[in-house]
């Protein structure tokens, strides 16, 4: 699977899970924990998969416009895993709080996803091709796998 085919698959998958957290209630925190956790690993190895394989190919074969756009992708990467989700986490999810909550990540993600897909992902496909999105699309389900298995050992474990 070519590398942009790979991350749209993922940004599918994360708002799904998106959608079922803004849809669960106060009620449902068994619920709202399980999905949390579920995308929080998908957004931890995704970033992963952008900023280690994809964001430093695309910026090495871009110009100033792909620098800032790359810088751009970079920091809402750290705004979600450093600030947000955090927050999320140490939300109690009875509370309409963590409701409010969920609708900021789902907001920023999806804005996120939206420039990825309409601005840098088209641009990427011109600037790297066919044959180097493929490869590069190998180094990520590779590293996908292998991201996966850490995490659930480490999540086994705590």
């Amino acid at each position: 699977m070519n590398a942009i085919d790979l991350l749209k698959a993922d940004h599918e998958k994360v708002k799904g899970i998106l959608g079922q957290l803004s849809d669960s209630t106060e009620r449902a925190t068994k619920k709202r924990v399980e999905l949390l956790d579920k995308l929080e690993m998908e957004i931890t190895i995704h970033t992963r998969l952008e900023e280690e394989i994809l964001y430093p190919a695309f910026k090495a074969a871009g110009s100033k416009e792909q620098d800032v756009m790359y810088y751009e992708a970079k920091e809402e990467h750290r705004t979600v895993d450093s600030l947000v989700l955090p927050d999320l986490k140490e939300t109690d999810p009875g509370t309409p709080e963590f409701a409010g909550r969920v609708k900021v990540v789902k907001e920023l993600l999806e804005h996120h996803i939206e420039e990825e897909e309409k601005e840098m992902f088209p641009q990427a496909r011109k600037l790297l091709g066919k044959a180097r999105l493929d490869e590069l699309g190998e180094q990520m389900e590779a590293m996908k796998s292998a991201c996966k298995k850490e995490w659930s050992a480490s999540h086994m474990a705590a």
